[in-house]
C-alpha cells in the first residue's frame, strides 16, 4: 500500500512554507509520496486566485521539479468549479486502488474542519495531517471524535510566509527572493505575474 500526502490549495504563489510542509508531512508521517493539487476555485476562501489556473499549475510543477517523491496533479483543475476535496480523493482512490491518503493541513485549517463539504464521509476516507503554522493554535479537542480521531499533528519550522504576503510584496515592487524556489521567481517575471518587474526579484 503507497502512502500518499495531498496537499491542495491555491498556490497563488507556491512558497517554500508549502514546500517545507509537505516535506515535513513525507518524513514525520512515513508518506511515500505527497502530490501537490492545486484548486480551481476554493470553496472556503471568498476571492478568485490571483493567477490563471494553469500558470499556478505551471508554477508547482516548476517548485517540485527534481524532487522524487513530489508529483503535481491537475485534476481539480480539469475538472472546474469549485473544488470539493472529497470529489478530489474519490476520484483519487478510484484511480488509485493502492494507495491510502493522507490530507496535509496548515493548524489553522484544523478548527475549520467541521465546516468542510461532506467532511464525515471525508474522514471516513482519509486521514488528516496538521501541521503547525506561526500564530494559529489547533483546537482538536472541540472537535467531533469521529475527527479528532482521524488527525495526526507534526511539527514544522516556523516559516511566516503566506501567498497574499508574497503578491502583495511583488505588486509594491519588493522582492521575494528566498521566500519562493528561484525557479518560480523566473516564470513570474517572464510573464508580469502579480504585477511583478525584472526589479523585484
Amino acid at each position: 500500500m503507497v502512502k500518499a500526502g495531498i496537499m491542495g490549495g491555491t498556490f497563488d504563489p507556491i512558497h517554500i512554507g508549502h514546500l517545507i510542509a509537505a516535506q515535513t508531512a513525507l518524513e514525520a508521517c512515513g508518506l511515500d509520496e505527497v502530490w501537490f493539487i492545486p484548486t480551481a476555485s476554493p470553496p472556503l476562501k471568498p476571492s478568485a486566485p490571483g493567477a490563471d489556473a494553469y500558470d499556478r499549475l505551471e508554477m508547482v510543477a516548476a517548485a517540485i521539479a527534481g524532487h522524487e517523491r513530489f508529483r503535481v496533479l491537475d485534476i481539480e483543475l480539469r475538472r472546474g468549479g469549485v473544488s470539493y476535496t472529497i470529489d478530489t480523493i474519490k476520484a483519487l482512490r478510484e484511480r488509485h486502488p493502492n494507495h491510502s491518503f493522507a490530507y496535509i493541513i496548515g493548524s489553522d485549517r484544523i478548527n475549520d474542519l467541521p465546516k468542510w463539504h461532506r467532511i464525515g464521509e471525508l474522514a471516513e476516507l482519509v486521514t488528516f495531517i496538521g501541521l503547525a503554522r506561526p500564530g494559529t493554535t489547533a483546537r482538536p479537542e472541540l472537535l467531533p471524535d469521529e475527527l479528532r480521531g482521524r488527525i495526526a499533528f507534526a511539527d514544522m519550522p516556523a516559516i511566516g510566509v503566506s501567498s497574499t504576503g508574497l503578491r502583495e510584496r511583488l505588486a509594491s515592487g519588493r522582492s521575494i527572493r528566498y521566500l519562493v524556489p528561484d525557479a518560480v521567481i523566473a516564470l513570474i517575471r517572464r510573464h508580469g505575474w502579480y504585477g511583478s518587474t525584472k526589479d523585484n526579484r
